[in-house]
């Protein structure tokens, strides 16, 4: 007999404004404890220094955490130049100190030749692993971390503050899946000729979700164990906005819901989203008219 999940059966949605000093795992055990839900996780890792959007998959929602991770995101931050960290950002150790301040037209002036496709390599203090170990842990541990290059897409990276007096920039990018603001934030400062770290950021936007519609953890705590925790869920669907979605019957809804293909020639080709009425039934592939469910929701 199957084991019963404990909690609640909640499927969807919670976009959390997440507070500076908390790591994502305690903002995640703190959602799961206020609404009692089953299953909860999070989608994309936000340091205790950063703040912003964290997108909370509860229940089914969290069969569809790939493409919130994959999801394009935003972030807002601030660079101090003239020194660095170990850790790229504000909790690490000063590594390096006095260097130059650039101007503001310097800045500006260097941001274009960081959009579009770029090569990066991520902090040392990054959860990459390293012969099954998290980078970060090895170098609190005082190894050295050697981390290959990866290529990261910007899409777009503007200027938009600059403080000569405290010798720090502020800037906008959207960028895809695997980039690290630090490592971007290092890398301008070195095309400067001077050296830097991030001193501030904040996460605007994870896919479909923006700020408009998160909730704070404050909020949510007032809210406690009420029902009205659960009105600030948005649909699973809201993940998939992007993927085309396919109605069937319900004989295939019945078929795909028992592992079997489906014969959907005229379909879209690739990953779609099938629908039976108004309910996600799976996440699916189409190759040739040949659909196989890739994760089913139990709905």
């Amino acid at each position: 007999m199957a084991r019963r999940r404990k909690g609640d059966k909640i499927d969807g949605w919670m976009v959390i404004d997440k507070p500076l000093g908390l790591s994502s795992a305690k903002v995640v055990s703190r959602v799961k404890y206020l609404t009692k839900a089953q299953k909860v996780g999070h989608g994309g890792t936000l340091d205790p220094l950063a703040s912003g959007i964290l997108p909370i998959g509860l229940g089914e929602a969290t069969k569809a955490m790939p493409f919130i991770v994959d999801a394009t995101k935003e972030y807002a931050f601030t660079v101090r130049f003239g020194s660095a960290t170990d850790s790229d950002d504000l909790e690490g150790a000063v590594i390096e100190d006095g260097g130059r301040i650039p101007s503001e037209a310097e800045v500006a002036a260097i941001l274009p030749d960081f959009t579009g496709s770029i090569e990066q390599v991520p902090p040392a203090y990054s959860a990459i692993k390293i012969d099954g170990q998290r980078a970060y842990k090895l170098a609190r541990d005082g190894q050295e971390v050697e981390l290959k290059p990866r290529t990261v897409e910007i899409q777009s990276l503007s200027l938009t503050g600059f403080d000569a007096d405290a010798g720090s920039a502020d800037l906008h990018v959207s960028c895809g899946k695997g980039t690290y603001v630090r490592s971007l934030a290092r890398d301008i400062a070195k095309a400067l000729g001077t050296c830097g770290h991030v001193t501030a950021l904040r996460r605007l936007r994870v896919g479909p979700f923006t700020l408009k519609g998160a909730i704070s953890l404050e909020m949510l705590d007032e809210l406690g164990h009420s029902a009205r925790a659960v009105d600030y869920l948005c649909p699973i669907t809201t993940a998939l906005d992007d993927i085309p979605a396919v109605a069937v019957t319900e004989p295939e809804a019945d078929r795909i819901r028992c592992g079997q293909t489906l014969q959907l020639p005229t379909a879209k080709q690739g990953t779609i989203v099938l629908m039976f009425g108004d309910t996600p039934l799976a996440i699916a592939e189409n190759k040739d008219g040949t659909v196989r469910s890739l994760r089913v929701f139990n709905m």
